[in-house]
């Protein structure tokens, strides 16, 4: 415990020191006044502004990456620069109610930070000295005041994401919903984005993709990675293509925004495409006009004679420019983008060695009239914005009276049944009392999964079904999970085999998922993994699902709760315990029948309707025993048979995780003669490394104890039968536990 106790203490002081990482953060910024639906141009005076902001932006990013320099670190910062400009204006329509965005190629975060420090949101000092050094200004795009609570990783993950908080912001807030989400050149052939885009027309989400098509990825050119227009695949996905010149020309922009909007008003998702420029029937585009369409015509003569390329070479100008403003690098990118004799990417740009002063100078950052317009908004025009935290895991969210709960049906003692029959009537009790507040994305499963009785009660734009695309359906939960502050359920559900091998994409973005307060944690989202362990159904053996106990435990610092629920009835109330708390949780479901437990007089069923969940059940107790059995899950009834037959051994059963401080240890101490766990998944041998509940209890007994464990130490060979048999292949039987007490 003790470096439990001091990895707290250096958290607290990490939070402590920094500026933004708090509960709730208040803002004085720019408003630049443009009321996307409601005027057709940019005013002059806004388009100055934009000006302006686009300037002091990539002022600030590459002041931020000189200060880098001095430790010898660099940054993404072509695409950094790239972003600003569409990105300005982004930041500047975001309203935080109707009005969302986030950004897929989230390694651009030095551009993101620094509109939003020109903005007002981030103090430039802190951007400057702090970005990717401490815990305010992350390497990669993450929450801060005025900005995206999607936090960027992987590439292509973020426009499923924003696909589903586009459908939940309409779903609660009505007409003016709009997610913007800006996206690289490369992300969007991953599966996750491809797929993201096809849920996006599947349910007409109100979102607008901007992608900064500027010809260059990490290891080359697009081209020469992958040759492929993305316009002709995204198009075929049902996203309306709307063509611009470039992601700088501010008019265009904004005559694209004002079409994106228009379009997600009527169900139709977008993306903006800057085509850039090349030779055709408007004239000629060569170095010459490069260098006279951004006033740097000296600048690329010089770099054209130095590498020996005529100046009446007709080129490709990109409409998304990278290292945009930082010239030299800029005149490199469009010569790499071109396979030209002098090209460099920049995707990993820097500032080593070069004298800031110097590139701050350059013709494209020098300060003029907007500037001073600038600086007189910023006396006058203002706007307030209040950034607050997510609610902390475990605060209030859907509760469901005592008086509603005691109404429902549940199987009674004497019968088996699936837990599945507890989980359908769950979900339906809380769909029946806010079908306002629950969403539901479903994955051609809800027959099996047992969510189709809740998905009924929804209210319209509710339930998203997605067909068998289990991992962007669960990236749609995450973003749904963002739409607002208010309570709501977000309920994706599937096969625990698709979990562990397709969706886990879902559950890794919570590893990189910050709250405003500092804590990287999951979501407040549901994640339903049924037909757990070896209770897969006689259709065949699936040895996919065997390892779920160990995956939820991979994510318990992330979680506000793990269920492992043991019948029907205990489904039933991890249900509504879930569903009461707000945050990140995973519960997991036998597919198989399991009889309801009972008291051990005989009173009737262990667990009522209205029974508060509870970490620990005690099943079985005998005077003087001094060994235990702790069961997680579906084989607790063979614990309490084996206990019945022992006649001297308690039992207990883990309904989920984590457990409260010391409890584990304190059962532990108390049966001193020796536990034995059970459980339905992988453990291995020590000799292998043990997994799951049983390497929990293992490392609290540390040797004092003596312990023994039931479970799968070997799964690659098991019958077709059903999960009795294959519970007896695996030796999780009645018999197998008395022994294991025995032995102890």
């Amino acid at each position: 415990m003790s470096a439990w106790t001091g990895q707290q203490a250096r958290n607290a002081f990490l939070v402590e020191k920094s500026t933004y990482m708090r509960e709730k953060v208040e803002s004085t910024v720019l408003d630049l006044g443009i009321r996307l639906a409601s005027q057709e141009v940019l005013t002059e005076q806004q388009d100055q502004l934009l000006l302006a902001i686009e300037k002091e932006s990539a002022r600030i990013a590459l002041s931020t990456l000189a200060s880098l320099a001095k430790i010898n670190e660099l940054d993404h910062l072509g695409g950094g620069l790239d972003l600003i400009p569409a990105f300005a204006l982004t930041a500047a329509l975001a309203d935080y109610d109707r009005v969302h965005f986030t950004i897929e190629h989230a390694h651009t975060s030095i551009g993101y930070y620094s509109v939003l420090s020109a903005l007002g949101y981030l103090d430039k000092n802190i951007v400057v000295d702090g970005f990717r050094r401490g815990l305010d200004i992350a390497g990669h795009v993450s929450w801060v005041p005025g900005g995206t609570e999607l936090n960027g990783g992987r590439l292509g993950v973020m426009v499923p994401c924003a696909v589903g908080q586009a459908l939940g912001v309409r779903a609660l807030k009505g007409e003016g919903a709009w997610v913007l989400c800006h996206c690289g050149d490369a992300g969007w052939v991953s599966g996750q984005a491809l797929n993201g885009f096809n849920a996006a027309d599947l349910h007409r989400a109100p979102i607008t993709f901007i992608m900064h098509r500027n010809g260059i990825q990490l290891s080359g050119t697009n081209k020469n990675i992958l040759g492929k227009d993305p316009r002709g695949m995204i198009k075929a996905m049902g996203i309306e293509i709307i063509e611009i010149d470039s992601l700088a020309n501010r008019a265009a922009l904004f005559g694209a925004y004002r079409e994106g909007y228009a379009l997600a008003q009527n169900g139709r998702p977008s993306l903006i495409y800057p085509v850039g420029y090349c030779s055709g029937a408007e004239g000629c585009v060569d170095l010459a006009a490069f260098g006279d369409r951004y006033g740097i015509r000296a600048e690329v003569e010089a770099h054209a004679a130095k590498h020996q390329v005529a100046m009446d070479t007709e080129i490709w100008i990109p409409g998304s420019l990278m290292s945009y403003r930082d010239v030299g690098p800029m005149i490199e990118c469009v010569f790499y983008a071109n396979d030209l004799p002098g090209g460099e990417g920049h995707h990993d740009g820097h500032m080593k060695g070069r004298d800031v002063a110097a590139v701050l100078a350059n013709p494209m950052l020098l300060k003029g009239p907007e500037h001073d317009q600038l600086e007189t908004c910023r006396a006058s025009c203002t706007r307030t914005i209040i950034t607050e935290a997510r609610p902390a895991p475990g605060s209030p969210n859907l509760t469901v009276p005592d008086d509603a709960a005691r109404g429902v049906e549940l199987p009674p003692v004497g019968k088996s049944v699936s837990p599945r029959a507890g989980v359908e009537v769950g979900y339906a009790l809380i769909a029946k009392h806010h079908p306002g507040n629950m969403f539901n994305v479903s994955c051609d499963l809800d027959p099996s999964t047992k969510l189709g009785k809740a998905r009924a009660l929804l209210n319209e734009g509710h339930h998203f079904e997605m067909s068998i695309q289990e991992q962007v359906s669960a990236l749609m939960a995450n973003g749904l999970a963002v739409s607002s502050r208010q309570p709501q359920l977000n309920v994706f559900s599937t096969f625990s085999a698709f979990f562990e091998g397709i969706a886990r994409e879902a559950f890794e973005m919570w590893r990189y998922t910050r709250n405003l307060n500092g804590r990287n944690e999951g979501l407040n989202v549901t994640f339903h993994l049924s037909h757990v362990g070896a209770c897969t159904g006689r259709d065949h053996f699936s040895g996919w699902s065997l390892d779920w106990i160990t995956l939820a435990m991979g994510y318990l610092p992330y979680l506000h709760r793990f269920y492992a629920p043991a019948d029907a009835r205990a489904a039933f109330i991890a249900v509504r315990d879930l569903a009461a708390h707000y945050g990140a949780h995973i519960i997991g479901i036998p597919r198989d029948n399991l009889p309801i437990l009972a008291k051990q007089d005989g009173s009737g069923p262990l667990w009522d309707a209205t029974s508060p969940w509870e970490p620990v059940t005690c099943y079985r107790q005998f005077d003087g025993a001094k060994k235990a059995i702790l069961a997680l899950g579906a084989p607790a009834f063979l614990a309490g048979e084996a206990a019945d037959n022992l006649g001297d051994t308690d039992v207990y059963i883990i309904n989920g995780l984590p457990l409260p401080e010391g409890a584990l240890a304190g059962l532990l101490k108390k049966y001193r003669d020796g536990v034995v766990t059970v459980e339905d998944g992988i453990i291995a041998t020590p000799e292998l490394g043990l997994r799951g509940f049983a390497s929990m209890v293992a490392s609290v007994a540390g040797g004092s104890t003596p312990v023994e464990h039931i479970g799968i130490v070997d799964p690659r060979i098991a019958p077709s039968d059903g999960h009795l048999e294959v519970w007896e292949h695996f030796g999780i039987t009645t018999e197998a536990l008395v022994d294991a007490v025995k032995s102890l």
